[in-house]
């Protein structure tokens, strides 16, 4: 896993080039998050609220790799997660802070002329979804955005090429998972009055990546579709499918 992040890591400062790079989601780096996160128990390395799973190979993995894109690659690396004095760092305390009131951890003081600079942490499972508004504009994204923040959701408001976007980081799949966040997105939207939604309506939902199958199977099937999830996009279905082993 290590060698397969350091190949990536290698490959992305060799090709890109941040300034030349054109985007609303937030990144500091063609790198930007590299994250490291247990996955021995998928299910029990889900999210604040259901306990906290055995982060101590993920932090020396994290440091490991630190160390290395510091030493190797010229990156500046803001470690996030838990640190060496008992405090924990959010990877949005890092985006506000990176090279102003925080400094690097590892690698030179000021971002790589290309490369910028990379968050490097250790976490629980979180999912990435988004969901693309038609009929609204980027107040309205960002209004429904601040409606769905709260300890376990993060979100934000985009307005891109493709449409308008709510585009969220759940921090505990299995307690406030996509159905919930769906739901409370077509609430907001039916509830509000036109002036502040424009007619807006749910254009569809986006998984990004993969996902817990316990997040998965406490949603009906059928509202899989709707959802954009499926049994054979979780950790489970990868990890068994790259393994031959059943969890």
């Amino acid at each position: 896993m290590q060698e397969a992040a350091r190949a990536l890591a290698r490959v992305a400062v060799e090709k890109l080039d941040l300034s030349r790079h054109h985007g609303a989601h937030p990144r500091f780096g063609v790198l930007d998050v590299v994250p490291f996160v247990p996955l021995s128990d998928p299910e029990t390395a889900v999210g604040p609220s259901r306990g906290q799973p055995d982060l101590g190979p993920a932090i020396a993995a994290r440091d490991a790799f630190a160390s290395w894109a510091g030493r190797m690659l010229g990156l500046p690396c803001f470690l996030y997660g838990p640190l060496r004095d008992g405090c924990v760092r959010t990877l949005p305390e890092v985006r506000r802070g990176a090279f102003s009131t925080l400094g690097p951890d590892t690698g030179p003081r000021a971002p790589h002329p290309t490369a910028g600079a990379v968050a490097v942490g250790a976490r629980p499972v979180l999912v990435a979804y988004n969901i693309w508004i038609d009929g609204a504009d980027l107040d309205v994204a960002r209004k429904l955005a601040a409606s769905l923040r709260g300890p376990l959701v993060r979100a934000l408001g985009f307005s891109l090429r493709s449409g308008v976007q709510v585009s969220c980081n759940l921090l505990d799949p299995v307690t406030v998972g996509p159905a919930e966040v769906y739901d409370r997105v077509a609430a907001l939207l039916r509830e509000a009055g036109p002036g502040d939604t424009a007619g807006g309506v749910i254009r569809r939902a986006e998984l990004v990546g993969l996902m817990p199958a316990a997040s998965v199977q406490r949603i009906p099937p059928g509202r899989w579709d709707e959802l954009d999830l499926s049994p054979d996009r979780t950790i489970e279905a990868r990890l068994e499918a790259r393994t031959g082993t059943s969890r």
